[in-house]
């Protein structure tokens, strides 16, 4: 349900919030009477996700800077399988950002469809729709996200490598050595929500990355180790607060990235401490 309710929300706590609140209606159910549990849950959660969407999009629309997903950690299920790369899509920061384009409607049908390979017939009975609107909703939602779904490379091997030499390379201002592993159209983009600093705007081309990245590691206000991870299904580095009073250990940011043709296309920086509780959950000791 969490997994649903994140696909649905773009945002772990928000979906937390959206499971915790189905508990009590599933407990005062009549269980006798509900034939399909999981059924049942969908169509809770499901409901509860499209009154959230409402409120969720008007606060988006006044978000400081760009706004992007919430983080998660996926290595270790907590959004469910992700084998492929389809799976892997799914929950993507690049497609999560474009299923923002979408009514709260459109967005559940393409998501049931997409991600849990619901018929047409299941997903009207979640909704409570006609499978005929249904259908309609979902090439509506296609068409608005499936033509700009950017294609990028499926990156199984090396790729911890890669992130590593990345953030090497812009630590010890090496150009050469980052022109050689970012695409000509490389675009950055940056989520502090006005709580941290971040860029406001996408920044797009090489030279323009270049010149933010350059020495861009020396800004922060305190020491930081990486660590790389897998976040949204795709390869990440985690940055720690280190040496810093109060602030030693907890998660300060959170890079995830993009290929095409085997070189960094797209960098997504979440360093809103509100977007990181989450995964600071995720990474503290059990």
């Amino acid at each position: 349900m969490f997994s649903l309710a994140y696909r649905m929300l773009g945002s772990a706590q928000d979906a937390e919030d959206a499971v915790q609140d189905a508990y009590p209606r599933w407990s005062g159910a009549d269980r006798t009477a509900i034939e399909r549990p999981a059924a049942w849950l969908t169509k809770v959660v499901t409901n509860l996700c499209l009154n959230r969407l409402t409120s969720a999009r008007a606060r988006r629309e006044a978000y400081v800077g760009s706004w992007l997903p919430e983080p998660v950690i996926t290595s270790d299920g907590a959004l469910g399988p992700l084998e492929s790369a389809e799976q892997r899509d799914t929950v993507s920061m690049a497609l999560l950002i474009l299923l923002e384009r979408l009514t709260p409607v459109e967005r559940a049908v393409f998501v049931l469809r997409e991600a849990f390979a619901y018929s047409h017939r299941e997903i009207a009975g979640v909704l409570d729709i006609g499978e005929a609107n249904s259908r309609q909703l979902y090439r509506r939602a296609s068409r608005a996200v499936v033509g700009e779904r950017a294609r990028f490379d499926t990156v199984t091997e090396r790729r911890e490598e890669f992130v590593t030499s990345f953030f090497a390379a812009a630590r010890e201002g090496d150009l050469a050595g980052l022109e050689k592993i970012l695409t000509a159209d490389v675009t950055w983009w940056g989520d502090g929500g006005g709580k941290a600093t971040a860029t406001r705007r996408p920044i797009a081309g090489r030279a323009k990355v270049l010149r933010l990245l350059v020495g861009g590691m020396d800004r922060f206000a305190y020491p930081v180790d990486l660590s790389y991870a897998e976040v949204n299904g795709a390869p990440a580095m985690v940055a720690r607060a280190t040496g810093a009073a109060g602030k030693a250990g907890a998660v300060v940011g959170i890079a995830s990235f993009a290929f095409r043709d085997g070189l960094i296309s797209e960098v997504r920086a979440v360093v809103n401490p509100d977007k990181l509780t989450f995964v600071a959950r995720q990474l503290s000791p059990a």
